[in-house]
């Protein structure tokens, strides 16, 4: 069993494409992998946010973008 399975973390794949960067940030997509669903972030914050969100199940509640599918634009 590796270490950070048994501490219950879990891992997620995420494939990230910074299409600009402007304002000192990022903008893109991000695909995660496991779920097949991609959504665009405004900035690495965002960015952050819903790899946070994905990894701990809170795909669905009100963040700034989420993997809820009505909340794509």
């Amino acid at each position: 069993m590796r270490v950070r399975e048994s501490l219950g973390q879990k891992r997620g794949t995420f494939v990230v494409r910074v299409l600009y960067q402007q304002n000192n940030t990022w903008q893109g997509e991000v695909l995660w992998a496991e779920q097949n669903e991609r959504r665009h972030f405004r900035s690495a914050l965002e960015l952050m946010e819903l790899m946070d969100s994905a990894m701990e199940g809170r795909g669905t509640e009100k963040t700034r973008r989420s993997w809820e599918k009505a909340q794509e634009s």
